[in-house]
Formats: structure tokens, sequence, C-alpha cells
């Protein structure tokens, strides 16, 4: 066997426990080395021969290659063997674990078959350190549960320092004393879902086919919910931690927005329930803040009057038609913005609009009085767009109205708190001012039930007043026909 042959054998011997005992005797015989150098060893200090060519290293050379292999594979499990060209280095691979020491540990060799070298901590039993081919060094924990073999990643070194790697390895040893695998409830742990991964994966694929307001979610997703429990495993979030998120939204923003929170909250744990990632909705018990939307700001008839009065003035001659369009049919703005040519029937004896999509999901009729009619017939069509109130951008609608919005109340004297929105409270007004109903209302406004519609019914001073005498004078009338009736009756028995 040549000398280029055994070096090759005794790096197939290699493994990992130290020699001691009775076999120091018979290792110093093999290796020529003194029993203070095992002592070394034992202690955790890496030692190093003097790297001497190996034809001069004389108990090793002297010794036959079978006598080699017999006792080497027994007593040489804690050496690790560099051959560097004719000269070979001795170390330890069982010693306490610091940074000074395992910052001098070399790369493993790039000729090796295995990956990683595998070093033992003697301060914790089963902390082990692995270091890669390309120099890198990771922490890793061995046990035996049940008569298995097993072995945890712990983390990179560096990320964790020695003494965080020993305190999640004695955590380790605590749950195997235990009976439970370390492994096993970190995989659980790791494959826990987030609220972020069950978001992107999960929740949205699925709204975006049933839900129409899809784009309204991703905002609150986006802009509040992901920044704020995104990170956290589904499991880990509790109702107490969404009861303060629902009450911090409250006095950030208002009730309605914290309320509309907790309904999106409520259908995503709902269905992580119903999917089998959770056990129960934590949003169950939580209740939703009283909401305050009857609304009493709408347009007087001046402001009215002067608000079509800038309109016509304004340049922008599609964005001041949309304007006039939402307070003549009371739509709401995307359904406006919406409008299509192919949708109006316009010379029909009853003009309509057909809206294909509502906030309800459901398409409906809007009737076309004749002022809506005059307005969306002196519009031009533009070549190549569909819709009616056209934009900027080739084929599309205006993006974004408020701008025009602003400037037509800034010149029709109304105050800049005045919203885009309250046009459509202005119109269920007139409708209640000018003797319509409820109903009325709901049919207009597009509203799916009459419930809705009563938060709109905001009746002008004026109007309580008229109907407070109207009320007065039917029961006085009532009252005087029935003193009309008695006289009548006792002037009869007078008679008689």
């Amino acid at each position: 066997m040549t000398a280029h042959e055994e070096r090759k054998q005794l790096i197939v011997l290699l493994d990992e426990s130290m020699i001691t005992g009775a076999r120091q005797a018979q290792a110093c015989e093999v290796l020529g080395l003194s029993e203070r150098t095992l002592q070394r060893w034992q202690i955790g200090e890496t030692v190093h021969c003097d790297q001497r060519p190996l034809r001069d290293y004389q108990p090793l050379h002297k010794s036959s290659a079978r006598a080699r292999s017999l006792v080497l594979l027994k007593f040489s499990r804690c050496f690790f063997f560099i051959f560097i060209p004719s000269a070979v280095t001795i170390m330890i691979t069982k010693f306490k674990f610091t940074q000074k020491s395992i910052d001098s540990l070399p790369p493993h060799s790039k000729d090796s078959r295995s990956t990683d070298q595998e070093y033992s901590d003697s301060i914790v039993s089963g902390l082990k350190l692995l270091v890669g081919k390309n120099g890198n060094k990771k922490f890793l924990f061995r046990y035996t549960l049940r008569s298995r073999k097993c072995s945890t990643a712990s983390g990179s070194y560096g990320a964790l320092t020695v003494d965080e790697a020993r305190t999640l390895a004695n955590h380790c040893k605590a749950l195997v004393s235990q009976g439970r695998d370390p492994k096993q409830e970190k995989d659980e742990f790791k494959n826990r879902i987030s609220f972020g991964e069950f978001v992107s994966e999960h929740y949205l694929p699925h709204a975006t086919i049933y839900k129409r307001s899809i784009a309204s979610d991703e905002s609150k997703l986006r802009l509040y919910l992901l920044p704020k429990f995104g990170h956290v495993p589904m499991a880990d979030i509790s109702t107490q931690a969404l009861q303060t998120y629902h009450n911090h939204l409250k006095v950030k923003l208002s009730p309605v927005t914290a309320n509309r929170h907790l309904s999106l909250l409520h259908r995503l744990f709902s269905l992580s329930v119903q999917w089998g990632y959770l056990e129960k909705n934590v949003c169950t018990g939580i209740s939703k803040f009283q909401e305050n939307n009857k609304f009493k700001r709408f347009l007087s008839n001046e402001e009215i009057r002067n608000l079509f009065s800038a309109a016509d003035t304004d340049e922008n001659i599609y964005a001041a038609a949309y304007i006039k369009i939402l307070l003549l049919t009371g739509v709401r703005r995307s359904e406006g913005l919406g409008m299509k040519w192919k949708h109006l029937r316009l010379g029909d004896s009853k003009p309509m609009w057909y809206v294909p999509h509502t906030k309800s999901g459901k398409s409906r009729y809007v009737i076309l009085n004749p002022m809506a009619l005059q307005i969306l017939e002196a519009l031009p069509k533009v070549q190549g767009n569909p819709y009616v109130f056209v934009g900027k951008v080739l084929g599309n609608p205006i993006q974004n109205p408020m701008k025009a919005f602003k400037q037509l109340i800034a010149r029709a004297g109304v105050e800049s708190t005045f919203r885009l929105h309250d046009i459509r409270h202005t119109m269920a007004s007139l409708i209640v001012n000018n003797g319509g109903s409820l109903y009325d209302v709901q049919a207009a406004l597009g509203h799916a039930n009459s419930s809705i519609s009563e938060r709109y019914s905001h009746l002008s001073e004026e109007s309580r007043l008229k109907t407070s005498h109207n009320v007065s004078n039917v029961i006085a009338g009532a009252i005087e026909d029935s003193k009309v009736k008695s006289a009548r009756g006792f002037s009869i028995g007078i008679g008689l």
C-alpha cells in the first residue's frame, strides 16, 4: 500500500469520539503521541503535530497498514487528519466551543466526500458545529428519541452566539427528556401559516373571484393590516390584540372605518377556520362601534344653483357634466365614472341608463330625467373611447374627479369639507323634502334594503315644520267634525 493510499484510508476511518481509558496506550503506540497530548485533547484543546513529513514520522511509519487500520478503526474516532503534501496534521473534533476556537477552524476539505465537517462541544452534549467547504458554519443539535437518532438545525454561527446555541441546545434536551421531539415542534411552528401568507396565498385569490369590492380589501390590507399582523402566525393573533387594533382605529380614523376593518378580519378568520388552519374565530365576541351615519350636510337650493353655474363655466366639460349627473341621478361615484354610451337609452320614450355592476353586485336601471338627458345629449363622443366622461388617458374614463370637484365647490362658495359623496346625500334629501318616500330614496340610490335608506332621510327644518302643521290640521279637523256631529244629534233630539 502506497503512502497516498494509506492517507486515503485514514480519511475513510475518521469518526467523532474521544479516546479514553486503557486504550490510550495503544493509541499512543500507533500514533507516536504522548499521554499528555491526549489529555490536552480531552480537555478541549486543539493540538497540531509538528507537521513532519510522513516518512520521518517513525511510530506511524513503522506500523503496518493493517495494524493502523484495525487500531484506528477503534481508537481514532476523535481525530481529524488534514493531509498536506508529504505532511499530516492531527486535530481534535471535540472541544469547548468559544468564539476564538470556532473562528480558527478552517473550511472543510473540498476533496472530501462529506459535505461538512462536524465538531462537538465538550460543554453541552449533543451540540455540534458543521463547517462547510465554503467556510460556512452552523450549529446542530443531535439527540436520540425513542431509540431513533435525530437532529435539528439551530442556526448559523454569527447569527447565533455560542451561548445562544448552548441555550437552544439545553432547551431541546429538556424537550427530549419530556418525550417531545424538538425537530417536530420546530417544524410545526415553522409550518404555521402567518397572517400575510394566508392573505396572499388563500384569501385574496378567493376574494378576487367572489367580491367586487376586492380593491377596498386590498387597500385595508396593504395600508393597515399587513404592516400590523403580516409576520405574525395566524394562531398567535389573540382576541385582545384585535380588540386593541379595533379601538385604535376608532380613535385614529372613525368608528365606521374601524367596523369595516373588523368585518374584513372576521371574514378572514372565518375562512381560516373553514379551511382548517384554525380551530376558532378570534374575532367572535368583539362588538362593533355604534355608527352615527345620519349625515346632515347637503346642498341648499342656492348652493345647487351656484354649483351648476360654476360647472357651466368650467374648462373640463366632461368633469363638469359628471358632477351634474351625480346630483341629478344620485348614483355612486364609481357608477358614474363607469357610464358607457352603449348602456344609455337616450332615444327611448322613457330614457334609461343601464348600470351593469353596482355595490350590491346586481345590475339596475337608472331613470334619466329631462335635465340629465339634456346634459348627456350635449356631450361630444370621443372616437375609440366607450366612456361618456372621458379622461386624459386614451380609452379610459376620468381617473380622479376630485381636483375638478374641489375647484367647482370653491367657485360655488361651498366649504372645502363638503365631500363628493355628500352630493348623493343631497339627492336623497331632495327626494324626501319634495314628498318622496323612503322607498323612492331606496330605488333612486340603489340601496339593497330600506334600512340603509333611512340614514339619508334628512328632512329640512321647513319640511319638518310643514309636516307637523299638516298633522295638526288633520287632528284639528277630526275633532271639529266630531263636534259638528254631536251638535247635530243634540238638535235632532230637542226637536223630537
